[in-house]
């Protein structure tokens, strides 16, 4: 039986970024090297686009991690973030099963847009990333739902649409509701990347960058 025509054409959303999907993430970590210190939280917001090619939010994803056996977490780190992870409501979920969970509707998405792999969007994303790699190393799984290596940085983006690096002064530029307050939250984090993304991208779409003849 032939397919129509319309489901054998790629999607726009794998049209628009060389058939990868954008996947935003953040990570709270136990300090700054990714190979010693710990993974305790991250988030993920998948993105969609609408009829006319524009992104916006999909779904969210987000868990609390238990440090790997032998993680170290100083405590700088944990007076930056707030977290407190001996909270008993905090709930944390071994490293290896909360990926599995959080990459699960990734992949799903990849395949359902005819994407080829989904690519990483974060602010200061090759610290999210290099986190993120080094937690599927230490885990052993197969394979990462994300690039290796090419990602989206918001910071970068931001600084060019905006002039502001940072996150909460980059949202503050772009129009889009920052609390201070919330920040450092993972998921809180990652919403706000990606409304940033959104807007920036949107903006060049109205601009004239895409599509390109």
């Amino acid at each position: 039986m032939d397919m129509p025509d319309a489901l054998l054409q790629p999607s726009l959303m794998a049209k628009r970024f060389r058939g990868f999907l954008p996947v935003v993430v953040d990570v709270e970590t136990g300090g700054f090297n990714a190979d010693t210190n710990a993974l305790l939280e991250i988030a993920a917001v998948i993105l969609e686009m609408d009829e006319q090619g524009n992104l916006q939010i999909k779904e969210s994803y987000s868990k609390n991690i238990e440090p790997f056996p032998g993680a170290v977490v100083e405590q700088a780190a944990l007076e930056f973030t707030g977290i407190d992870i001996y909270d008993p409501e905090r709930e944390p979920e071994e490293e290896s099963e909360a990926l599995r969970e959080i990459f699960r509707p990734i992949r799903k998405e990849v395949s359902d847009t005819g994407c080829t792999r989904a690519i990483m969007v974060a602010h200061n994303a090759h610290f999210d990333l290099g986190f993120v790699n080094a937690a599927i190393n230490r885990n052993q799984i197969k394979r990462s739902p994300f690039h290796p290596f090419s990602c989206f940085d918001t910071s970068s983006l931001a600084g060019l649409a905006y002039g502001q690096t940072v996150l909460a002064k980059a949202c503050q530029a772009a129009d889009i509701e920052f609390n201070n307050r919330d920040a450092h939250s993972a998921l809180y984090d990652t919403i706000k990347t990606a409304e940033l993304f959104c807007k920036i991208v949107n903006r060049w779409k109205a601009l004239g960058g895409w599509p390109i003849a």
